[in-house]
């Protein structure tokens, strides 16, 4: 095993532990608006720590990117760590057992290291450049459905940029058209990692953050997944715009989100 991804897993099960401990006494856990509809709890802030602390005992000098508490440029620029403590905080506020634990890491500027953790169903979805993906040590494919028809997409409300609303929901309305079903999970690293496992065909959300999808990258390339922007570009780390699936079913699926000029 890849020794950074051995502490990577360490960091994720520590902060799983932190996670369970306050869903299971969610009366005591203290939570704060960041933002119109964003949230974090004192259970999130804990488990950043307890990653971050996990992290600096075996690479002191790493730099991190963590959602709540920011950056950290240690003295190794080349080694960064990209965290989400919990993602899925209002699942978790609300009892709603489905959110992730997620831990990149880039070397020199190109994702290596992606772990995905799910700590009530102690699920662990991992992934290391060129050694393929695994859930549990278990190899993931994604499905290889070619056309929308027949499929199960997974999606996000724009809860953060509700301007977007009519944009979305016409968007949605094309989808849904075409497809079996939708899913809305709560959870961009999770949906991720459930279309790497091929659980879900496909994925699209707006206005996501690098913590919420930089693990979740590596785990869909290394099972055979893409991941664009709404363009079919490579812009999705600054915009935030999302388009995950397997080569043909994204094409598809960009085919859609293209008619609406975002």
């Amino acid at each position: 095993m890849h020794p950074m991804l051995n502490i990577a897993i360490r960091a994720a099960r520590n902060a799983g532990k932190v996670i369970v401990k306050g869903f299971e006494n969610l009366e005591s856990v203290e939570v704060e608006e960041k933002s119109l509809n964003d949230y974090v709890s004192s259970v999130d802030k804990e488990a950043e720590l307890a990653i971050i602390g996990t992290l600096r005992k075996s690479y002191p000098d790493h730099s991190i990117v963590a959602e709540e508490s920011g950056i950290d440029q240690g003295k190794d620029n080349d080694h960064q760590w990209i965290i989400d403590p919990l993602d899925g905080t209002t699942n978790f506020i609300h009892g709603i057992p489905h959110f992730a634990v997620s831990i990149a890491l880039k070397i020199k500027g190109r994702t290596e290291i992606g772990i995905v953790f799910d700590p009530i169903r102690n699920e662990l979805f991992s992934a290391v450049r060129g050694q393929s993906a695994q859930i549990n040590g278990y190899r993931t494919r994604t499905n290889s459905v070619p056309k929308l028809s027949g499929t199960i997409l997974a999606t996000g409300f724009p809860f953060k940029q509700k301007h977007l609303t009519e944009t979305y929901l016409n968007i949605f309305k094309d989808f849904f058209m075409d497809v079996a079903d939708m899913r809305r999970g709560g959870s961009a690293a999770l949906d991720l990692a459930y279309v790497a496992a091929g659980r879900m065909d496909g994925f699209w959300e707006f206005g996501l953050k690098p913590w919420d999808i930089a693990a979740g990258e590596l785990l869909l390339k290394e099972s055979g997944a893409m991941m664009t922007d709404f363009n079919g570009g490579n812009d999705y780390m600054k915009s935030g715009n999302v388009v995950a699936a397997n080569p043909k079913l994204l094409k598809e699926m960009l085919t859609v989100v293209r008619k609406h000029n975002i």
